[in-house]
């Protein structure tokens, strides 16, 4: 029952837009001119054809759940239910899988590509021009938001700048970034044309501002790069881009899944704002059956997907000619490969300087200002073992190096580039200074896929990146924007920096750890804190924390005296949720004298260090507790117990 229950979660994560909304925050800043258009995240345009016969619309994508109800034939929902029964009584997903891939390619056999990547049959979007794309007239013609990709973020822009002054930019997802890149180009022109209509001329615009999310950070930075220079863009802010693909599309063509259990859960925790650490409670029963179905549906899927020329260009280089090789033919599929072959090894280009690189500061010296901002710290949920967040390597949306997930950087370890400033994460995992801008994009730790609007950070700070017109800012323009940050979404429930240093550092100058309940409705006892590579401690009483309420402890010790060297701290608290008590960890960079020395010979170690736990129990426990899954739940439960003993200890011999 708990796995069917897990499954239907991920089918209504798959499903929903997420709809939770928070209040938007009032810029003092003078807003911009420019209107805003959104390229929104993968699959997001709908489409039709024209019935052959009736010359009626037909849709061919768009509303995924009414489109499979309608197709669906007599009896297959029995058939289905009784299917799923055999799997998970046998763990043998052939016959489900074969039924729903013929079921998925009966249903979407429209959206099929021919061997050369060109659509199979021809498909239209149901709004594509400026008049039809305007927030505005959409709202008014669909108010239950048909066609208003990303709605949330856009209703709380529009709530800014007018709904009538932003637009959404609809494609053929289908197609390779390059060619939806040309796109793009032409519709930019179009919103201008279109917006100048009957204003006078000291009211009339030559540039917009654009907010990228996801596919559509790659489509805008391949834009970018090509048309850069043509200076008809303001602002552009590209939000967990696929600038350099998508871990998930390598496991799809190689098909291999291996899912991570608990990344998938926690970003369904941070999509629906569940405050009850679910990865908690369902560590016991692990999802390991989505991988035999996922795996036997892939092939199932193929003859509709293989040639979409966006999934193509979504495989990460590294990957790239593997996947070709394994996958396409290159007679029959040649004008699939040249197109592919274009992006990865003209826009992404893997030697030298980046492509994008070169053609971001051919767009930044017309005074376009670009901005990235990205997660990281998450393992691809399908299980590529990199830095991500759940979705998007960091290496890829950044360009930045990056330490293997569950690796860090060794103690002194120096940034590549010398920028005139420290932009190594606090984690020691991501070398912001190689990055495509280094000076322009920030890093948001454990910020999973799409949640932009769900973190008030990350949002806030897309907003005043966006609607703000001139020269543009930088990770140093804001002291409340650092650009490190360890993710605000409610979900983690608990936040904590120090009182002198920026987020995520620590220095002899901080006297107080301050720890911030950041949910929206779960009342609190922080417990303990728990200090991990460095020999410090707090001076702590159990205290209570209602939502958006802080507390600051006092340090007790000495903060090391050396610099570049990473420690963890780990906040335990009870709440009244499913899981009553619960951890998060944070990392920081000590930054208080000479720099720790460098193991050239070791130069990655593991990410995290042994919990208290480990130290007292013997290798068998701590291996029966993380199969049982409740190593989480036990470790937090003996850091409470331990600060109780210290507790004791003090007033005993004081």
């Amino acid at each position: 029952m708990k796995k069917l229950t897990v499954l239907l979660l991920c089918l209504l994560l798959v499903f929903s837009a997420f709809p939770i909304a928070f209040a938007a925050e009032k810029e003092n800043a003078e807003l911009t001119k420019y209107p805003v258009i959104m390229v929104p995240g993968y699959t997001s345009s709908s489409y039709y054809k024209i019935d052959e016969v009736t010359g009626e619309k037909v849709m061919v994508w768009g509303d995924a759940v009414g489109q499979i109800s309608a197709g669906a034939q007599d009896g297959m929902l029995e058939k289905i239910l009784a299917q799923a029964a055999r799997f998970f009584a046998t763990g043998d997903a052939t016959e489900l899988a074969a039924t729903l891939g013929a079921g998925f390619r009966r249903i979407f056999a429209d959206m099929k590509c021919n061997d050369d990547g060109t659509p199979s049959v021809p498909v239209y979007n149901y709004v594509h021009t400026p008049e039809e794309t305007n927030y505005a007239n959409l709202a008014e013609k669909y108010p239950e938001g048909d066609y208003q990709a990303e709605k949330e973020i856009m209703d709380d822009i529009g709530a800014r700048i007018g709904k009538e002054n932003t637009y959404v930019f609809t494609c053929d997802f289908r197609m390779g970034a390059v060619e939806i890149a040309n796109s793009l180009r032409a519709y930019i022109d179009d919103v201008i044309e279109y917006h100048n209509e009957g204003r006078a001329q000291k009211d009339k615009i030559d540039k917009v501002n654009i907010y990228a999310l996801s596919h559509g950070g790659q489509v805008t930075g391949t834009y970018l790069t090509l048309y850069g220079h043509e200076g008809k863009v303001n602002n552009a802010i590209l939000t967990v881009p696929a600038l350099g693909g998508a871990g998930i599309a390598y496991d799809a063509f190689n098909g291999d899944a291996d899912f991570n259990d608990a990344e998938l859960l926690q970003f369904l925790q941070h999509g629906f704002i569940i405050e009850e650490d679910l990865d908690l409670f369902f560590q016991a029963n692990q999802l390991g059956f989505l991988d035999e179905l996922v795996e036997a549906l892939l092939p199932e899927c193929m003859p509709i997907l293989g040639c979409w020329g966006s999934l193509w260009d979504f495989v990460p280089i590294e990957y790239y000619e593997a996947m070709k090789e394994k996958n396409l033919d290159p007679v029959k599929n040649a004008g699939l490969i040249a197109q592919s072959d274009f992006v990865h090894y003209e826009i992404m280009s893997p030697e030298g300087e980046h492509y994008y690189a070169k053609g971001f500061k051919k767009a930044e010296e017309v005074g376009t200002n670009i901005y990235i901002l990205a997660g990281y710290d998450v393992q691809i949920v399908s299980g590529m073992p990199v830095s991500s967040d759940s979705i998007i390597p960091i290496e890829g949306a950044t360009g930045a190096v990056a330490a293997p997930y569950g690796k860090r950087f060794s103690d002194g370890y120096t940034q590549k580039v010398d920028t005139g400033f420290y932009q190594v994460s606090p984690s020691m995992t991501v070398d912001a200074s190689t990055g495509y801008l280094p000076e322009r994009t920030w890093y948001i730790e454990n910020f999973h896929h799409g949640m932009t609007y769900k973190d008030d950070f990350t949002f806030s700070l897309a907003c005043k990146l966006l609607l703000t017109d001139g020269e543009g800012y930088t990770v140093n323009s804001f002291k409340e924007y650092p650009q490190f940050h360890a993710t605000t979404n409610p979900a983690h429930v608990v936040f904590a920096a120090f009182d002198s240093s920026k987020e995520g550092f620590v220095s002899s100058q901080d006297k107080e750890l301050v720890i911030t309940n950041i949910s929206c409705d779960s009342v609190i006892t922080v417990s303990s804190v728990s200090v991990y590579g460095a020999d410090f401690d707090f001076f702590f009483l159990p205290f209570i924390l209602k939502p958006g309420e802080s507390k600051s402890v006092e340090i007790k010790g000495d903060i090391p005296e050396v610099s570049l060297k990473n420690i963890e701290l780990a906040v335990s608290y009870l709440n009244n949720k499913v899981t009553p008590v619960c951890e998060r960890t944070f990392d920081f960079t000590v930054m208080n004298g000479k720099a720790a020395q460098y193991n050239e010979n070791e130069p990655l170690v593991g990410a995290d260090y042994p919990k208290n736990i480990d130290n007292v129990l013997p290798k068998e426990a701590n291996t029966l507790l993380e199969k049982t899954g409740v190593k989480a739940i036990a470790s937090n439960i003996f850091n409470v117990f331990a600060q109780v003993l210290h507790l004791m200890t003090k007033i005993v011999y004081r």
